[in-house]
């Protein structure tokens, strides 16, 4: 990889560019024409009146929601009927394995860096190096 910057600098450096004077005048005349737009005046787009009429409808819907909520849905009354979940729920015997994941993993890592090696020699036989 370093005979390839090496190379790619040299040829870098026998690039020689001219501009002509006629093109060089366009580019200053161009850059020269550019004028700052001025600066705006930053205004509110709503009056005070809004804002304070907006953050109470908000309230006032949140609340609603609230009270819609709880009105619909009636809290949990404790009896004597009621159940004990963990009596009824059967305890789960986990009986877990780690996975053998890493014989087909590493065989897949070592095919593509053999990919990327073969990928790397034929660039560099097409380039010259």
């Amino acid at each position: 990889m370093d005979r390839l910057a090496k190379r790619l600098r040299e040829n870098a450096e026998d690039i020689q560019v001219t501009v002509s004077d006629e093109l060089d005048r366009r580019i200053t005349a161009s850059l020269q024409g550019i004028e700052p737009l001025p600066d705006k005046p930053v205004r509110s787009g709503h009056p005070a009146s809004f804002w304070w009429a907006s953050t109470i409808t908000g309230v006032v819907a949140a609340a609603a929601v609230v009270a819609i909520i709880n009105w619909r849905v009636p809290a949990p009354v404790a009896t004597e009927e009621a159940v004990d979940l963990a009596a009824v729920v059967p305890e789960i015997d986990w009986k877990a394995e780690s996975a053998m994941l890493t014989s087909p993993l590493q065989q897949e890592l070592d095919d593509l860096e053999a990919d990327l090696r073969k990928a790397e020699e034929k660039v560099k036989q097409d380039i010259g190096l």
